[in-house]
């Protein structure tokens, strides 16, 4: 009976030791699996050979290569605008027109002025020729008188006397020429005079230098416009490309003649061949970016210049190279690296990237073995040495 009453007692005790033991199991596990000391969760790859296509992405706006502002050279007032926004136009072709005030007089001045010099050079030649008449009859009278002379037929007085009138013939000769060399350089001055108020009455005449379309309509007829200003803007439809912005970072292997793949906002399900066409010595240090222009293969009919556009340029394929997936790539300082997984924890293995590709891959070309198991994703910051489970997804 003794015995009996002292297993009823011992009963609860040892009951609630055992719940008390499950319950510290329990919390034990919990603690370890679930609470700060369980092992963090991860998702991982391995580091493998693949063929690797890199390449660069940026953004971009559609502009033109050659684009032209079109005014007057002097200030005016324009006569007539003949063409609007959207025109194509013919090179050659009159555009406008500036109101040309007294250039027409002071043409019809500058004529007027070289028919007179032309005048005056005829009646210079025909004095001229006057005078090498005279200039000879004198020489050779001179020339008699002087050997008459010497034969004692003239006095000394009468020879120098067709001497004088030789020298004053020859005298006359020389003004002569020299009246016809003023009448030429004053009519080669009046010409000159008269080929720049053609040329700058033509230069009223606002033409299009090339084939091209018209952009913009700055001025209208009776507006005043200074040396410079623009009345039209026309661009060469052949020379649209898209100006490009690229991460200074991530631009190596940029050259010229890339192949590229261009989408333009107003198409995003069509994309364009085009290439590198320029790469602009001068990049931008506050963006950090470098510039570039990539002309289209063919210029798709009805694009908007200044439209947005996604630039992907293709580099030349890495075939069968080790590569791990982007996001498992990680920045320790200075150093860049991967979480390498071995027995169940974690070091950080520092690595050097070559090219990464658009799919997120990213070639290593040192640091790291085929076959290395990597942390891709991990469920908080990862330190060396910790446990981590991988899982399928976080």
């Amino acid at each position: 009976m003794k015995r009996l009453g002292y297993a009823k007692m011992l009963s609860p005790r040892i009951m609630l030791g055992l719940l008390g033991a499950v319950l510290l199991s329990g919390f034990g596990w919990v603690v370890l699996r679930h609470g700060p000391m369980a092992p963090v969760k991860v998702t991982v790859a391995q580091a493998a050979t693949a063929d690797l296509q890199p390449s660069l992405f940026g953004i971009g706006t559609v502009e033109a290569r050659r684009a032209f502002l079109i005014g007057p050279t002097v200030a005016g007032r324009v006569k007539k605008v003949l063409v609007d926004v959207g025109d194509r136009v013919a090179a050659g072709q009159l555009l406008a027109e500036m109101d040309p005030v007294d250039l027409d007089e002071r043409a019809v001045a500058a004529r007027a002025g070289a028919a007179r010099a032309r005048n005056a050079v005829a009646a210079a030649q025909a004095q001229l020729q006057d005078a090498q008449a005279r200039g000879k009859l004198a020489r050779d009278n001179a020339e008699r008188y002087a050997a008459l002379g010497r034969q004692h037929f003239f006095s000394p007085s009468a020879v120098e006397a067709k001497e004088q009138e030789s020298v004053s013939a020859q005298a006359a000769l020389t003004a002569a020429r020299a009246a016809l060399d003023g009448a030429r350089d004053d009519l080669a001055r009046l010409a000159a005079e008269e080929g720049a108020v053609a040329r700058q009455r033509a230069n009223l005449q606002l033409r299009a230098p090339l084939a091209g379309v018209i952009t913009a309509r700055d001025a209208e007829a009776g507006t005043t416009v200074v040396a410079g200003q623009g009345v039209l803007r026309m661009v060469d439809p052949t020379s649209i490309w898209v100006r490009t912005r690229l991460d200074q970072g991530r631009s190596g292997g940029l050259a010229d003649g890339l192949r590229a793949s261009i989408v333009l906002r107003s198409r995003p399900q069509q994309a364009l061949p085009g290439r590198v066409a320029r790469l602009e010595p001068l990049g931008d240090s506050v963006t950090e970016e470098k510039l570039l222009g990539v002309a289209f293969d063919a210029a798709p009919a009805g694009v908007s210049l200044n439209e947005m556009a996604e630039v992907t340029l293709l580099l030349p394929g890495l075939p069968g190279v080790l590569a791990v997936p982007n996001a498992a790539l990680h920045r320790i300082g200075e150093q860049e690296g991967v979480w390498r997984l071995k027995e169940g924890r974690v070091e950080f293995r520092p690595v050097r990237v070559g090219a990464r590709t658009l799919d997120g891959k990213a070639q290593i070309l040192s640091g790291l073995e085929r076959g290395e198991v990597l942390v891709v994703h991990s469920a908080r910051e990862l330190q060396s040495g910790d446990r981590v489970a991988a899982v399928d997804k976080i």
